[in-house]
């Protein structure tokens, strides 16, 4: 753990300069060329999407959608490690207008609202002038995974790459809302990046939290990723983290903090984002006059990131399985897998944990007894007692899915 420590430092060190050092950072992404595709193998739907490395910083990645680009992180990367690298890091913005230039020289946060004083933060400022804090957390997508619900809904259609995990650098939102001083009678607090609406009418991007999550000590403002300073479409200069939440919370480019003495109204906050109030948020189609509440909290999940459907395995002799999993708003206690659809289940060995909030690896090994067709399936429980369910969830707007995934292989 020294060890560790040391090497964070020096990292974020690297980072503290050469971020503060910069004037500006252009990088306007270069329009997307398809040079191959890949097959997401989703049933009963298109299945291939074009493969681009056409954005600035980024590498080989999945193309959703190139206004506002929707980049996806091939499912592939997630068999090399825990931590998804800076370049294959998935891209999602609510908004095609957010600059292509930051001049961190002129860039300024403004906290506003119900505090006893605005503050109008630099980079400077957020880099040296307040506690330095690390932290590994996953950012998912509310709408990670969407394209294998069935039957299909509207939306981004998501394989399971609109999720990455990092070790985020950054200061707590609690100490620059203590440096605003929050006057009593405050009730949440919004957020605002520098993307703005595509047309005049339409509702600028915003997010709220309560009072007491803003100021738990765990939320953060980020200006670094992996030791990295942040990658423009991830956020640069700065992203707020919302740790074991999804990640239509973590606004990118942020530049505006209000203290609201009253409840917020935007529709970002009242309408956007929402799921049933049901259990696992599932419904069944076609259902109607259910209640709403907004997406918030993560839930565990876990995957088999060296075995794919349709792969062949070896009968008889032992083989392994592995992957990650996470606990969603929490850590992991034990991931489990089933080599017969579900009938019975085996642990796997956990990798080392780097964080609740962050992926966890597993293995373990498993031996086919027969010839033919097989289900293997992958359960994560979380240190809360709760456990991926194993019936489709399912809702209109193709939110949080977290069923237990399964892969179809054969037994030669």
């Amino acid at each position: 753990m020294q060890n560790r420590d040391v090497l964070v430092r020096r990292m974020t060190r690297r980072l503290l300069l050469g971020a503060a050092g910069m004037g500006g950072l252009a990088l306007l992404p270069a329009p997307a060329r398809a040079e191959e595709t890949v097959d997401l193998r989703v049933p009963g739907g298109p299945s291939t999407r074009p493969i681009t490395t056409a954005y600035a910083q980024k590498g080989r990645m999945i193309l959703q959608r190139t206004s506002p680009p929707w980049l996806e992180t091939p499912f592939e990367v997630f068999d090399k490690g825990v931590f998804t690298p800076n370049h294959q890091h998935y891209v999602s913005w609510h908004w095609a207008n957010f600059p292509s230039e930051i001049d961190v020289d002129k860039f300024r946060l403004t906290v506003r609202g119900h505090v006893n004083q605005t503050l109008s933060l630099s980079t400077k400022d957020i880099l040296h002038g307040l506690p330095r804090v690390e932290l590994a957390a996953v950012s998912q997508c509310a709408g990670n995974s969407r394209t294998y619900m069935q039957p299909r809904v509207p939306g981004a259609q998501w394989a399971n790459g609109s999720m990455s995990n990092a070790f985020w650098t950054g200061v707590r939102l609690k100490d620059v809302l203590d440096r605003a001083g929050v006057k009593p009678g405050a009730l949440q607090v919004r957020f605002g990046g520098l993307d703005e609406p595509v047309v005049s009418d339409a509702p600028k991007f915003m997010k709220s939290l309560a009072i007491d999550h803003a100021r738990d000590g765990e939320v953060m403002i980020a200006f670094g990723m992996n030791g990295e300073q942040l990658q423009l479409l991830n956020g640069f200069p700065l992203k707020l983290i919302v740790p074991g939440w999804c990640a239509v919370y973590w606004v990118k480019m942020l530049n505006d903090i209000e203290v609201l003495d009253q409840p917020d109204t935007n529709y970002w906050t009242v309408t956007g984002y929402r799921v049933p109030d049901t259990p696992h948020n599932t419904v069944n189609p076609g259902r109607t006059g259910f209640k709403l509440v907004p997406v918030t909290r993560n839930f565990p999940r876990s995957f088999i990131t060296n075995i794919r459907s349709g792969d062949a395995v070896p009968v008889g002799t032992p083989a392994q399985a592995r992957g990650i999993a996470f606990g969603g708003n929490c850590g992991v206690a034990r991931v489990d897998l089933s080599i017969d659809s579900g009938k019975s289940w085996q642990p796997t060995q956990l990798g080392r944990d780097e964080g609740e909030y962050g992926f966890r690896q597993w293995q373990t090994q498993f031996t086919l007894p027969s010839r033919g067709e097989h289900t293997l399936m992958i359960r994560c429980t979380n240190t809360n007692g709760e456990a991926q369910p194993d019936f489709p969830v399912w809702n209109p707007a193709g939110y949080m899915r977290n069923t237990i995934e399964s892969s179809h292989v054969v037994a030669a």
